[in-house]
Formats: structure tokens, C-alpha cells, sequence
């Protein structure tokens, strides 16, 4: 009788253990053995990937903060820059609304030539009141002037040089107007003030005025076309010895907002100082 090959015994029998192995393998009755036999390498190697990624991030962490910090200042300068142009656009969008009311009030009154000009100063002088505006008698602007807005009376042409002019507010203690009272029909004149409070002056006591009545020039003296809005009266004081009553005037336009006025070109103020005696 032969002996089996030694060699192919050994073949033999690591083949059956390799088909048990995997016999059971697939039943699942080595899962629990495998499960207790790699816990502790699964274990092992989370350690030291914890370990590993907290070593890459604390060599890591320097760059990324100057990355963060770099990142951080442009975004500041980009908010900055931002906050800049909303401010430029807004002030060019107060203007555009502006020069829009000054072309419709100029549409209104189409009898009226005018030139729009920007108020780039003021008499520092806290007894005058005074702005000089960028158009001169190179533009055609003429002393005596009137000076209006979309709002109504401004002032007069005071002094002209060939590139700016200076403008005497109605608010100036030298500023006299002829005005009439609208509901009324009733002729007075205002005067300004070093304070800038307009007064309103020649009111007969037997004539009814009344606050927030609607103030107008007259067109009288020749210095302002007639029907210019000027203002409200503000307030009314009767004096029993007196001739005339006093009153306070509310101007229709903002002066100290100033920033874009229109001169009436195709005005020619009269002077009638010869003719009065």
C-alpha cells in the first residue's frame, strides 16, 4: 500500500481549514471572535488618528490664523469701501432730487429765464447773511438779481465778480422786500435781522393777519418780480398806541440748507431811489 504524499497532506488540510474558516465566516459564528480580536487595533488606531490630526492642527493653526486675519482686513476694507460709495450715492441722490425740483418749479414758471447755481460759501460774519454761489458775469450773472428756489424767495444778487457772486439773503438786517399778504391783498414790506428773524413792518391795525397766512412779494420798488413765494406769518402782536401792527415772518426756504439756487436772468431790477422824494 502507498503513502499519501506528506506535502499533499498538508495542501489537503490548510485548504480544509480555509473552507471551514470560511464556512463559519459566512454562518457568523466567527463574527464575535473577529469583533474581540480587532477592538483593540480599532481602538489603537483611532488613538493615534485623534492624536495625528491634533498634532496637524496645532502645527497647522499659525497659518490659518494670519490666513483668518489676512481675510478679515480685506473684508474690512472691502465694508469700508462699500460704506463710502453708499454715502457718495446718496449725496449724488439728494442732489439729482434737487436740481429735479429746481427743473420742475423752473417749468412752472416758464415767464422766467433761469441759471442754476451751486452754493459753495457763506459770509462768516455772524451779523450778515450772505452765500456765494460758483457762477459769475462770465455766465451772465448780473448784480441785482433775484434769487430764487423750488421753495420760494432767497435773495438778491449783491456783488459779482467774473467767476462766483455774492447773494444778500432776505434774512439780512440790510434785506428789505415789499410783500403781500395773500388772503388779504394787504401790502407790507420784511426785514431781516442779525439774528436771521424776519419781521414784517407797515401792517395797518385794521387789517386782519393771522398765523400761517401766505406771504408773496408784491412786485412793488422794482427789486422782485411780483407772486414769489417768501413765506408764512409766524406770529402777531397789536400795540393799542401804535399805527401798525408787528409781526414775525416763518421764510418758506431753508437757508441753512442751502446747497443749489436758481438766479432769474431775465429780470432787470429798477431803481426808483431818484424818484422818491
Amino acid at each position: 500500500m502507498k503513502l499519501l504524499d506528506p506535502r499533499m497532506m498538508r495542501v489537503g488540510l490548510v485548504v480544509i481549514v480555509i473552507v471551514g474558516v470560511l464556512l463559519l465566516t459566512l454562518s457568523g459564528y466567527l463574527t464575535p471572535a473577529f469583533d474581540s480580536a480587532t477592538r483593540p487595533i480599532i481602538g489603537v488606531q483611532g488613538w493615534i488618528s485623534t492624536r495625528f490630526l491634533a498634532l496637524k492642527d496645532l502645527l497647522t493653526l499659525p497659518r490659518d490664523v494670519a490666513s483668518l486675519r489676512q481675510r478679515n482686513a480685506e473684508l474690512e476694507g472691502e465694508v469700508s469701501r462699500l460704506n463710502t460709495d453708499v454715502i457718495t450715492y446718496q449725496q449724488q441722490l439728494k442732489e439729482a432730487q434737487v436740481l429735479y425740483a429746481l427743473l420742475d418749479f423752473a417749468r412752472t414758471s416758464p415767464e422766467n429765464q433761469y441759471i442754476a447755481c451751486s452754493v459753495i460759501g457763506r459770509d462768516p460774519s455772524p451779523f450778515l447773511q450772505y452765500i456765494i454761489i460758483d457762477h459769475g458775469s462770465d455766465q451772465g450773472i448780473k448784480f441785482g438779481m433775484p434769487v430764487v428756489t423750488e421753495n420760494g424767495l432767497v435773495g438778491t444778487v449783491d456783488a459779482v465778480t467774473a467767476g462766483a457772486s455774492r447773494i444778500q439773503l432776505i434774512t439780512d438786517p440790510a434785506s428789505v422786500v415789499n410783500i403781500q399778504l395773500e388772503n388779504s391783498g394787504t401790502e407790507a414790506t420784511i426785514t431781516g435781522s442779525i439774528t436771521g428773524e424776519i419781521q414784517l413792518s407797515m401792517l395797518p391795525q385794521d387789517v386782519t393777519v393771522q398765523n400761517g397766512d401766505i406771504i408773496l412779494t408784491s412786485g412793488l420798488g422794482g427789486k422782485y418780480p411780483s407772486s414769489i413765494m417768501v413765506g408764512q406769518v409766524n406770529s402777531v402782536t397789536k400795540q393799542v398806541n401804535s399805527l401798525f401792527q408787528q409781526a414775525t415772518m416763518q421764510p418758506s426756504v431753508d437757508f441753512s440748507n442751502l446747497t443749489v439756487v436758481l438766479v432769474i436772468t431775465n429780470f432787470r431790477p429798477l431803481d426808483i431811489k431818484p424818484l422818491i422824494p
